[in-house]
């Protein structure tokens, strides 16, 4: 069966949300529709997708600002297509550097659109975790649900082992507090708001996740956490 994916339609125009809504429900794929960009921006505080279709005439920004903003302020990597009734040539390449990962002229065709978003999802379905996760020193095997750095075990909750394979399977990417905790708890309903918090520091603390070990794990406000690769900062020497 195809893979189901998780889809954000961000069209003002609503005769042709519900036509690509209808079209994504036929072919087994989950879909949200939103009409203005700023609204799809506060949507990703609690949610991500596996792609966007994203209108460049919106009424409050454009397509393409709209995309700079995911891919500049959230360094999001989040598949992207834009569609537009714009078919110059300057058009398609300024969205194509702007990030996008294919490009639509309307009016939209389904088969056509379906077979886009399966080409840029591709990547990302079949890019599965390794078996050892590697993070410098420190190495997290998912079959056996252990942790080491130099050979010493350190040990992890349940919940903090699979979020750390979370993290680690992810790293560079920013992942929406409403994803971590459908990754780790499988639902929303009766978790407290600093359950995750209090999950995330503990893990920073017991992996040393910091930068003198060469890695950053860091909130960005209103959206979630990333895990990043940084230059390792030496202690500063005691005077």
């Amino acid at each position: 069966m195809p893979t189901r994916l998780r889809v954000a339609v961000v069209e003002d125009d609503r005769s042709q949300a519900e036509l690509l809504g209808h079209w994504l429900g036929c072919a087994g794929h989950l879909y949200s529709q939103h009409e203005r960009g700023s609204t799809f921006v506060r949507t990703l505080k609690e949610e991500s997708f596996d792609a966007v279709v994203l209108d460049w005439g919106l009424p409050d920004m454009s397509g393409v600002d709209l995309l700079k903003y995911v891919r500049g302020a959230l360094q999001s990597q989040m598949p992207v297509l834009l569609v537009s009734g714009r078919t110059r040539e300057t058009d398609v390449v300024e969205a194509l550097n702007e990030g996008a990962d294919d490009y639509m002229v309307k009016p939209v065709r389904r088969q056509e659109l379906l077979a886009r978003l399966e080409a840029i999802t591709r990547g990302k379905r079949e890019a599965q975790p390794p078996q050892v996760i590697e993070l410098g020193a420190l190495r997290i095997d998912r079959q056996s649900r252990t942790v080491w750095r130099n050979g010493r075990s350190i040990h992890l909750t349940a919940k903090d082992f699979d979020l750390s394979v979370t993290l680690a399977s992810n790293v560079g990417r920013l992942l929406s507090r409403a994803e971590l905790h459908r990754a780790v708890w499988g639902r929303l309903a009766e978790l407290n708001s600093r359950t995750l918090d209090t999950h995330i520091s503990r893990i920073r603390d017991k992996l040393e996740l910091t930068p003198s070990r060469g890695w950053r794990l860091a909130a960005i406000y209103g959206h979630g956490y990333r895990l990043q690769k940084v230059a390792r900062s030496e202690p500063h020497a005691s005077s």
